[in-house]
C-alpha cells in the first residue's frame, strides 16, 4: 500500500496524471501548494469533482500534504516528512515553472525548476525513497539539430532561454544522485490540450502567438463585408504572421496533447520493469508550421465574426504587426525548427498507445477551445459539493505516529472513502476498540473497508448501519484479519467520529 509522492498535481498535465495514475490502482500523495483563495486539501478536491464530471465515476482520494516547492524543507513540518518516510516509497517531481527567462538567480525557473528540485531530492535523501521520476523536457537537447537520441544529454550544447537550461541542470542533478536507484526520466514535447476536447488549463507556447492572431483578426473583421473577405484576410494575417517569425512552410515542432503524455507515463511508472530508462514523449516526426498554420486560419475563419465596422486604417494594421514582434522575442528561441526526437524506449514501453494524430482536426479542437473560452477567462469550476467534507472531520481525531498510545496497538484496518469529500485512513486498534486515526493506509492494515462518501454520510447520520451497508454490498471489506463483528463496531466508530464522537 505504499505512495506515490506526485509534485504538480494541480497543473494540466499533473492533473491528468492524477487521474491516469489513479485509475490504474496506485496510492497517490500530492505535494500542493495552499493559495489566498483555496487551501490545498480544496484544489484537490475542486480537480477531483472535475474528473469525476468528466468520466461519470468516483475516484479515491489522494492524501494531500499541503507544502510549496520554492520553500525551505517543501514547507514541510517534522511530522509530515515522517509521514512520509512511513507511507511513501517513490517521487514522481512534476511541478515546473515554464518561465523562458528569469530575471535573477533565485526567480522562476530557477526557483522551481532548479532549486525546487534539489529540496525534492533532500527530501528523498531524508525519507530513504530511493525511486524517482523525474519529468524534464525533450528541449534540454537545446539547439541541436537532427535525430536526438534518448540516451544523450549533455551534449555541449547550447540552450535557447533559461527554461532550457534549468530544466537541463536539474536532469543533471537527479543523475547525479547517488541514493537513487535508477531514475525514470520523462522527456515531453510541446504539450497542448486534449487531443478529444481540445481542453487545456494554460496557454503558453503555441497559445501565444494564437492569442495575437486572434486580436488582429478582430480588426481584421472590421474591414471584411463578406465571408470570402474575410477568410482572404484571416490567410494574409496568417502568412504575414508566419513571416515575422521566419520559419519556412516545412519547419516543425513537437506538439503533443495532454492526455496522451500522462497515459504513456502512467503506463510506464506502474511498471517497474520499465524503470530507469529516459522517455521521449514526442511524435514520430514534428508537426510542419504549414499544418499548424492552416488548422489555425480555418478555425479563425469559423470563430470570427463580421463585425460592423466598416473603416479600417492600413497603419493599425502595421502597429499590431510590430506589436507582434515585439510580443514574440521572449519566444525567439522558442519559434525554431525543432529536431527529430527518437522514441524507442518509448515504444517499446507503451506499443499499444500510440501518439494520436497531430493533424488539422486535431489543432482546429485546441484553437476552438481557445477561442471559445477566451483563453481561459472563461473557464471556472464552481467548488466541489460534498454531503460531508470526511477530511475535515477526521482530521481532528489524527494522531501523531509517536504518540504513547501508538506502542498499544494491536491492530490496523484501513478505511478507504471514495468520491467526494473521501480520503484514505489508517485506523489503529486497541484491544478492538478504535484508539487513533492516521492518514494513508499501510501494508499492516490487516483488513480495509472500501466505501463511497454517500454511504459514509449515511453511517454517519444514523441513516444506515455498517451491518445493512456491508450485506447491501455498500461496504466491501478486503482482508479478513479480524472478525466480521468487530469490523462492524470498528466501522460504526469511525463513522460516530467524523459527527464529531472522538476516538476513544
Amino acid at each position: 500500500m505504499a505512495y506515490l509522492l506526485l509534485t504538480g498535481g494541480t497543473g494540466l498535465l499533473g492533473s491528468y496524471l492524477v487521474r491516469d495514475l489513479l485509475k490504474a490502482d496506485r496510492n497517490l500523495a500530492l505535494l500542493v501548494r495552499s493559495t489566498r483563495k483555496e487551501p490545498a486539501q480544496a484544489r484537490v478536491e475542486n480537480l477531483m469533482a472535475h474528473w469525476e464530471e468528466e468520466d461519470g465515476r468516483e475516484y479515491p482520494r489522494p492524501v494531500v500534504l499541503a507544502g510549496d516547492l520554492t520553500e525551505e524543507n517543501l514547507g514541510l513540518d517534522a511530522s509530515t516528512r515522517g509521514w512520509i518516510a512511513r507511507h511513501c516509497d517513490s517521487v514522481m517531481h512534476n511541478a515546473a515553472s515554464l518561465t523562458f527567462h528569469a530575471a535573477g538567480p533565485n526567480d522562476e525557473p530557477w526557483r522551481s525548476n532548479l532549486h525546487g528540485t534539489r529540496r525534492i531530492l533532500d527530501l528523498c535523501r531524508e525519507t530513504g525513497i530511493r525511486q524517482f521520476h523525474h519529468v524534464s523536457t525533450a528541449y534540454i537537447c537545446g539547439l541541436r539539430q537532427g535525430r536526438i537520441l534518448e540516451s544523450e544529454l549533455d551534449m555541449g550544447q547550447t540552450h535557447g532561454n533559461d527554461y532550457e537550461v534549468s530544466k537541463f541542470r536539474a536532469e543533471l542533478m537527479v543523475r547525479d544522485s547517488d541514493f537513487l536507484d535508477n531514475p525514470t526520466f520523462y522527456r515531453p514535447g510541446i504539450i497542448l490540450g486534449d487531443s478529444k476536447s481540445g481542453y487545456t488549463s494554460t496557454f503558453y507556447g503555441f497559445y501565444v502567438p494564437l492569442k495575437l492572431v486572434s486580436s488582429l483578426l478582430n480588426k481584421a473583421a472590421g474591414v471584411a463585408t463578406t465571408r470570402e473577405e474575410l477568410v482572404a484576410s484571416i490567410r494574409y494575417s496568417g502568412q504575414r504572421l508566419t513571416d515575422i517569425l521566419n520559419l519556412p512552410d516545412q519547419a516543425g515542432k513537437n506538439y503533443v496533447p495532454v492526455d496522451w503524455v500522462s497515459a504513456v507515463m502512467a503506463q510506464i511508472a506502474v511498471n517497474p520493469q520499465h524503470h530507469g530508462k529516459t522517455y521521449h514523449l514526442t511524435p514520430d516526426e514534428p508537426v510542419k508550421l504549414k499544418l499548424t498554420r492552416e488548422a489555425t486560419e480555418q478555425a479563425c475563419a469559423d470563430y470570427t465574426e463580421l463585425a460592423e465596422r466598416t473603416t479600417y486604417r492600413d497603419a493599425e494594421r502595421l502597429d499590431f504587426e510590430q506589436f507582434f514582434a515585439e510580443g514574440m522575442k521572449v519566444y525567439a528561441a522558442y519559434w525554431r525548427d525543432d529536431p527529430v526526437f527518437d522514441t524507442a524506449n518509448t515504444r517499446g514501453a507503451a506499443p499499444q498507445l500510440p501518439c494520436p494524430d497531430m493533424d488539422i482536426p486535431f489543432f482546429r479542437r485546441i484553437c476552438q477551445f481557445a477561442f471559445e473560452t477566451s483563453f481561459g477567462r472563461r473557464v471556472s469550476r464552481p467548488p466541489a459539493r460534498m454531503e460531508l467534507d470526511l477530511h475535515q472531520k477526521m482530521q481532528r481525531w489524527i494522531s501523531p505516529a509517536d504518540a504513547p498510545q501508538q506502542r498499544r496497538k494491536a491492530a490496523y484496518v484501513g478505511l478507504r472513502v471514495d468520491g467526494a469529500g473521501g480520503g484514505q485512513w489508517e485506523l489503529s486498534l486497541s484491544n478492538g476498540r478504535l484508539i487513533s486515526i492516521d492518514q494513508g493506509i499501510t501494508d499492516r492494515c490487516t483488513a480495509t473497508f472500501h466505501l463511497n462518501s454517500q454511504t459514509f454520510a449515511a453511517l454517519a447520520s444514523d441513516k444506515t448501519t455498517a451491518q445493512q451497508a456491508l450485506e447491501s454490498g455498500d461496504v466491501r471489506i478486503q482482508g479478513n484479519g479480524l472478525p466480521t463483528s468487530t469490523l462492524v463496531q470498528i466501522l460504526e466508530e469511525a463513522a460516530a467520529g467524523a459527527q464529531g464522537v472522538p476516538a476513544r
